[in-house]
């Protein structure tokens, strides 16, 4: 398996310290609506099969106003949209059209091909709305990029939660702390949501490969260091690792798994092992045969779409 990390002229271990990488995000204001991306970054591509990772806002739209992400493309690829406050409207490709909204998880599985549409539209902009979330996409394994497209939806009453020592946890993907979340995914993977009273640690799994933690909110302690909210911090393998709440408390996002068996490359919205299958999606996309061709538009959200990059 490939993994940057394990290279043998690198100690692990007692020998360094726990925290590999500190990935600072990107900030980029879309008119008013702040995203943060932590992946990829120059420091990692990846974190177990995570390769992107954006944090939504905080944001507060007036009545009228909200979000408008027109339909658009995706291969090679899981997504999942995870709300803290607020909803989005999600139609994609397959017919789906469901609402996601704080606490869910609504799993999109891309592969071969899916094109989908995220809005704050209807009932939603009749008063205002305060809007924060993270999106990520999971790239898949060689043996599965080519799979038909999938929509899963879960309520958050089916995903796992533990609770105990002033910790909150809720487990959204994957296997995690002795928990499942009845979801089959494509590789190894855990994504979970926790929340932190002041000076209450949590233990990293310690039975992934690949680990990270996301700080949404408060500060963490961990290798006697202090780390506030929008960062991310990224683990050695094998180490047995905890992180510990300020005073403040802490809410944090906890992931990570199976390292994939190499590095992918990453066009707009598609993710693949090698460079054809990006060309061909690309060309498919641009050809705009909606009844015929690779991609589809979403039934009911089919009068616009996003045109692919020139570059």
């Amino acid at each position: 398996m490939w993994n940057p990390l394990l290279d043998p002229s690198i100690p692990i271990g007692d020998a360094v310290d726990a925290i590999e990488t500190v990935i600072v995000p990107r900030a980029r204001d879309l008119g008013g609506f702040e995203v943060r991306r932590a992946l990829p970054s120059a420091q990692r591509q990846m974190v177990g099969p995570f390769i992107f990772f954006d944090q939504m806002g905080p944001a507060e739209f007036l009545t009228g106003t909200g979000i408008d992400v027109r339909p658009h493309p995706h291969i090679g690829l899981g997504t999942v949209t995870y709300l803290m406050r607020g909803r989005l409207h999600h139609r994609d490709s397959l017919g789906t059209d469901a609402w996601i909204e704080p606490g869910a998880v609504n799993w999109m599985l891309a592969g071969q091909g899916i094109t989908h549409s995220e809005r704050t539209d209807g009932a939603a902009r009749k008063a205002p709305l305060s809007m924060f979330g993270l999106q990520t996409w999971l790239a898949l394994p060689k043996d599965r990029e080519e799979d038909a497209a999938g929509f899963v939806h879960l309520g958050r009453d089916r995903l796992p939660e533990l609770e105990g020592e002033g910790k909150e946890v809720r487990l959204i993907l994957g296997s995690a702390w002795g928990e499942t979340v009845p979801l089959k995914m494509p590789s190894e993977v855990f994504y979970a949501d926790a929340r932190l009273a002041p000076g209450a640690a949590i233990p990293l799994p310690d039975d992934h490969e690949d680990r990270g933690v996301y700080i949404l909110e408060g500060a963490v302690t961990c290798a006697g260091q202090t780390f506030e909210a929008g960062r991310m911090l990224v683990f050695r393998p094998g180490d047995r690792v905890s992180v510990r709440a300020t005073d403040a408390g802490a809410r944090i996002m906890v992931l990570g798994g199976a390292t994939m068996e190499g590095p992918r490359f990453i066009w707009w919205n598609f993710v693949a092992s090698s460079r054809e299958r990006i060309d061909a999606a690309r060309e498919a996309w641009r050809a705009g045969d909606w009844m015929h061709g690779r991609f589809s538009l979403p039934p009911g959200d089919d009068a616009e779409f996003i045109p692919a990059p020139d570059r």
